[in-house]
């Protein structure tokens, strides 16, 4: 009997605790977030931000881009402009401080307000007050409803941002990649590049071919060049004289064809602060010095210095004629070296140690025109090496070296690369790489390897 009725107790409390846990889960799903305002930052069409005197207008032009509208005409960064949007198109409430109150003054309501207009031509106007020095909360209430609510503490940095914050700072953007020519001047330096195909190649003083990602730096830098200050909005010439842009001391010239553009931005550094405009632009900015230093770079700083550029994966051929001695290689699908044209197993070690030489391998110097060859040792040059390498898809590309003889120092060597119009002197480590005969690069037995290995 005992034991039935605690049977029966354990039941009831375990319907209980089942209905219990039920109905708080329930409650959960239907408490809803308390929100000031619950709308979606995309929806939002228009800004306007008031701090006692100042105002601030901001328009949304087309889905991405923002304008400021007062107090000034100007671009604005989207990023700054849509982080206010989302934090104020959908703005938590942290507690109800009162809900009908009395007096608004002792919350300092208002000291700012925030109105955001939506694309379906309604309207929110939020006033913020103090900070609440307990937690750093913000008082805030809508201009529509009587209560005042205290708002999450993270909202006042976005508060807090000033004009300058909101603009967007990148005045002289352009696409890096449609720049086909640039052209530099400065006090110590005077160069021009031209972009054929994926290739950037000096074309003055010297034509060589150039270091790609240098250039590229150079362009990145000047296109997200931003300002620290607006000096000047609408340029005249006594303002160019004021920052030293009269007589710049640099001028780079850009060519856009694809857009049928060309344009010079012109800077000057004075002490640490570089001073900014362009043709395109009627303003004057700061910004920081830093890009000064890409632009003092030597011509020889920025010329390729590897000898030919490519990587070792992408070599399919390799063809080899040194004195007495003619090789041809290629690579099958399981990426084994075969001798050609009988398809015989080189020994795949040797070949990609030479390769990955080549790859490696950089000018210690360079050799302009004019020259002759003859005094080089390149018109009967001690081996020469052809690499047939991938291209892009189904594309390929060969490279020619020429090895002349060796510099006055015997670790150095001529190297020609058929493709360029000067020479390169390299560290003559790689002729160690190169087979004297077919055998060298032949697949030994394993009692062979043994006795090549001891002797």
């Amino acid at each position: 009997m005992k034991f039935r009725t605690t049977l029966y107790l354990f039941i009831a409390f375990v319907v209980l605790l089942g209905f219990f846990l039920l109905s708080e889960s329930i409650f959960k799903k239907e408490k809803k977030e308390d929100k000031l305002v619950d709308r979606s930052g995309d929806e939002v069409r228009e800004i306007i931000l008031k701090r006692g005197e100042e105002k601030i207008h901001f328009v949304r032009e087309g889905e991405e881009d923002w304008l400021i509208k007062e107090p000034i005409t100007a671009a604005a960064d989207r990023y700054e402009v849509n982080r206010l949007a989302d934090d104020f198109a959908s703005l938590r409430v942290e507690r109800v401080v009162e809900e009908i109150p009395t007096d608004l003054k002792k919350y300092g309501l208002p000291s700012q307000e925030i109105t955001l207009k939506f694309k379906d031509n309604s309207q929110v106007k939020i006033e913020i007050g103090e900070e609440n020095p307990l937690d750093k909360t913000l008082f805030a209430k809508r201009s529509d409803e009587e209560r005042v609510v205290l708002l999450p503490s993270y909202l006042k940095s976005t508060l807090e941002k000033k004009l300058l914050d909101f603009r967007k700072k990148d005045i002289f953007s352009f696409a890096t990649d449609e720049v086909k020519e640039i052209k530099v001047e400065g006090p110590q330096i005077k160069w021009q590049a031209e972009k054929k195909e994926d290739e950037w190649w000096l074309t003055s003083p010297i034509q060589a071919l150039a270091h790609s990602s240098k250039i590229s730096n150079i362009l990145y830098s000047l296109s997200s060049l931003k300002a620290k200050e607006f000096l000047c909005e609408d340029k005249k010439e006594a303002d160019l004289k004021k920052y030293g842009l009269q007589n710049p001391q640099y001028k780079i010239t850009l060519k856009l064809p694809q857009k049928e553009q060309e344009f010079t931005i012109y800077l000057t550094k004075k002490n640490d602060t570089l001073y900014a405009t362009s043709t395109l632009s009627p303003k004057i900015i700061s910004a920081e010095a830093t890009l000064v230093t890409d632009l003092e770079k030597k011509i020889d700083e920025l010329r390729e210095k590897e000898v030919a550029v490519f990587y070792t994966w992408e070599v399919k051929e390799l063809h080899l004629k040194k004195e007495g001695l003619e090789l041809s290689l290629k690579k099958n699908k399981d990426n084994d070296w075969l001798f050609q044209p009988e398809g015989q197993k080189a020994n795949n070690e040797k070949v990609e140690n030479l390769i990955r030489q080549l790859d490696s391998l950089e000018a210690e110097s360079f050799i302009d025109p004019p020259f002759q060859l003859k005094n080089y040792g390149l018109t009967n040059p001690l081996a020469e090496i052809k690499l047939v390498v991938e291209a892009g898809e189904n594309k390929t590309k060969e490279i020619t070296l020429k090895i002349g003889q060796r510099e006055s120092s015997p670790e150095k060597v001529y190297l020609q690369n058929t493709r360029l119009n000067y020479l390169l002197v390299v560290k003559s480590d790689f002729l160690d790489e190169l087979p004297q005969k077919k055998e060298d690069w032949q697949l030994q037995s394993s009692s062979a390897e043994k006795k090549e290995k001891k002797g």
